[in-house]
């Protein structure tokens, strides 16, 4: 039987986030600077053997049983497909958060492989605003990827919409218009400290009460209750779907949180804004027994603190910015 994987504040945790790249198509102005990103070398990645191995001790020894795979852009590893069908094999609730530009073209494979769910980024419904938050003109693939992955029957598709005060917030109603006649949950994250260049401030965020009062004005919301899901789920009266509001910043989950995240190179981390890592390759590749792997999970998670602080004076900004982290 799997041993429940306990902090020291008594939550357990059984959700892993994996980083399979720190590469994106896009250079979305939040995530990585324009120029300079230095990308991480093909041989420090973990490989899908280990990728896999290290889940499946999470999966055996603790009883994990939900897995998402982000990056970076996780469609731009070669060869996802068989990584998702090595995942599914150990009968968990798989999931993938892409931004959706080549989805249109492998979300079929990806179905037949085992991907369930899947949650796409898009932060503007806008030609010339998308282009400026992504610097790319690729609304139309994005929006493509979305219909391949509804009809490829993978359920939910979800949209994560990182709302910033002053660039995409007058969108609000357009995006939850766009999820009620696309039958698509759109799932609104106030902005956090994760940007690549830095410049975040409070004044930049969108409190999700706000965003349930605008769209509910419009669209009469029932709330739901709230698990250990970071969204807190709010149903259209109508009964035409749902949102869903991550109110990171004005109301922190961090009590509920049950998550654990491996970055591309094999990184554990214990929380998104975690200041270290435990270097799990260097385990893996120096010969390391499942009992080691085990061990060092069970102290990196040991030692996870309360919560992230954010908006307290003694807050400090982790080094990595959301693209080399994985979401």
């Amino acid at each position: 039987m799997p041993t429940p994987l306990i902090d020291s504040f008594g939550r357990v945790h059984r959700d892993l986030r994996i980083s399979i790249t720190d590469r994106c198509n896009f250079r979305c102005v939040y995530c990585m600077p324009e120029e300079g990103m230095t990308w991480t070398p093909r041989a420090e990645l973990l490989t899908f053997e280990e990728i896999e191995r290290v889940a499946r001790v999470l999966v055996e020894r603790f009883g994990f049983d939900s897995i998402r795979l982000t990056g970076g852009e996780p469609t731009v590893r070669a060869r996802l497909p068989v990584l998702v069908e090595k995942l599914a094999g150990l009968g968990v609730d798989l999931a993938m958060t892409t931004n959706g530009a080549t989805l249109a073209l492998m979300a079929d494979d990806l179905a037949a492989a085992g991907l369930r769910r899947i949650n796409i980024s898009l932060d503007s419904l806008r030609r010339d605003r998308f282009l400026e938050l992504t610097r790319r003109d690729a609304l139309d693939d994005v929006l493509a990827g979305i219909d391949a992955a509804v009809a490829a029957g993978i359920a939910p598709v979800k949209l994560n919409v990182v709302l910033m005060r002053g660039i995409n917030d007058d969108e609000v109603l357009d995006f939850a218009a766009f999820g009620r006649d696309r039958g698509v949950e759109v799932r609104f994250i106030e902005f956090m400290p994760l940007d690549a260049d830095a410049t975040w401030g409070p004044d930049k965020v969108v409190p999700g009460g706000e965003i349930v009062a605008t769209v509910d004005a419009v669209h009469p919301l029932d709330a739901q209750a709230r698990g250990s899901d970071p969204a807190q789920r709010f149903c259209y009266r109508d009964g035409r779907g749902a949102i869903g509001i991550i109110p990171t910043v004005s109301d922190a989950f961090c009590g509920d949180c049950d998550r654990v995240r491996l970055t591309a190179e094999g990184g554990l981390r214990n929380c998104l804004f975690a200041l270290d890592e435990t270097d799990l390759r260097a385990l893996l590749r120096d010969g390391a027994t499942d009992d080691d792997l085990a061990a060092a999970v069970t102290a990196n998670v040991g030692a996870k603190w309360a919560g992230h602080q954010i908006n307290q004076v003694h807050f400090i900004r982790p080094k990595r910015t959301m693209s080399q982290i994985g979401g």
